[in-house]
């Protein structure tokens, strides 16, 4: 089971989610970058559990612990280490998922790739609360990227059919105004559709749009490493995302070429384009404009109901129904996880580091 990710920027994942810790280490970084601890705790607290009716009552405080790399609030140059104590478990609510398979989750692939010897409670190394660190080296990327005048953001586009208005094509670098949603109308409605599934024992899915500013044009390359196939990859490695799509519509597919175009026009001596459906790229390289994507992320697949499944012990058809904590909704929680991928895919892309 590979860890490792990267280029000029290197990431080691580590931990399981009924462990004794979650974390990561952090190759290449550049010396000298002084820490904001206080923007760091921030962000993880934007995707800590337990904050609202939202999320898992699992309740954890996600305290860094910086093991290497920094001396007095300041990088070395060397590998940064970060851990994260799992203090809440409750891993005897899982002993039955090694025999019955949660369907839509990665019991069933894990069990067959990894010989039955996988870790089941709560989803072990496959968990989402393996993107607390990911969020933790996330907030370093931003950090380093706001110096170049580089801004991340997202916004809940949708909640099950409740669609939230979208980014403006040429939008600022101001996101805090457009979180978690544009629309507050539209925030209210989601938050009945999410507390209305928890009600039933039942969850629901929706998608993120993100937003970069602040990206010259001229980032990326043709084929094999394109800005969308950069990027791509690691939001996909978010768990429960099922979807990438660069661009601010819903289905460029469906548009003439006349409509899809953006065309280009002089701002003084700056090149804007009027729209901006294929989001801040073209021939897989950044053309000046906001890069935007969105996120397409299932419903969470751990829920009370009582499911169809298997059971590899007895090699029969069995039922299923989760018991523990988990979110009706995770998409609210993932927001920071998605701007932390794409901040983390961005830095590894810039070679003056």
């Amino acid at each position: 089971m590979s860890a490792n990710w990267g280029h000029h920027i290197e990431l080691s994942l580590f931990g399981e989610s009924h462990g004794k810790g979650i974390g990561i280490v952090i190759g290449n970084l550049p010396a000298g970058l002084k820490l904001d601890m206080d923007m760091i705790k921030a962000e993880m607290k934007r995707r800590a559990p337990g904050q609202n009716k939202m999320s898992t009552p699992r309740k954890e405080a996600d305290e860094v612990e910086i093991m290497s790399g920094v001396v007095d609030g300041i990088t070395t140059g060397a590998p940064l280490c970060a851990m994260i104590a799992n203090t809440s478990q409750h891993s005897k609510d899982y002993s039955y998922l090694k025999e019955k398979m949660r369907p839509g989750h990665s019991d069933y692939p894990a069990y067959v790739k990894y010989h039955g010897f996988n870790d089941v409670r709560g989803g072990g190394h496959f968990s989402g609360r393996l993107t607390a660190p990911i969020v933790f080296a996330g907030a370093i990327a931003k950090q380093i990227l706001k110096e170049k005048g580089i801004h991340i953001g997202a916004h809940i586009l949708s909640i099950k059919d409740v669609k939230d208005s979208r980014f403006p094509h040429d939008i600022s670098d101001d996101f805090k105004r457009y979180q978690p949603t544009i629309d507050e109308e539209a925030f209210i409605k989601m938050q009945e559709v999410i507390e209305e599934a928890r009600m039933h024992q039942n969850s629901v899915g929706g998608k993120i749009e993100c937003a970069i500013t602040g990206v010259k044009a001229g980032l990326g390359n043709p084929f094999f490493d394109s800005v969308e196939a950069h990027l791509s990859p690691l939001l996909f490695s978010i768990p429960a995302v099922k979807s990438v799509s660069f661009g601010d519509l819903d289905d460029i597919t469906s548009l003439y070429g006349s409509e899809a175009n953006d065309s280009y026009y002089y701002e003084e001596e700056q090149v804007k384009t009027r729209t901006n459906h294929n989001g801040g790229i073209t021939g897989g390289i950044t053309n000046g404009m906001p890069v935007i994507f969105t996120v397409g992320v299932k419903p969470t697949p751990s829920i009370s109901l009582t499911q169809d499944t298997i059971n590899v012990k007895t090699k029969t058809n069995d039922t299923v129904n989760v018991v523990g904590r988990h979110d009706p909704c995770i998409v609210p929680r993932v927001l920071v996880v998605v701007e932390a991928m794409a901040a983390i895919g961005l830095l590894d892309m810039m070679e003056d580091l």
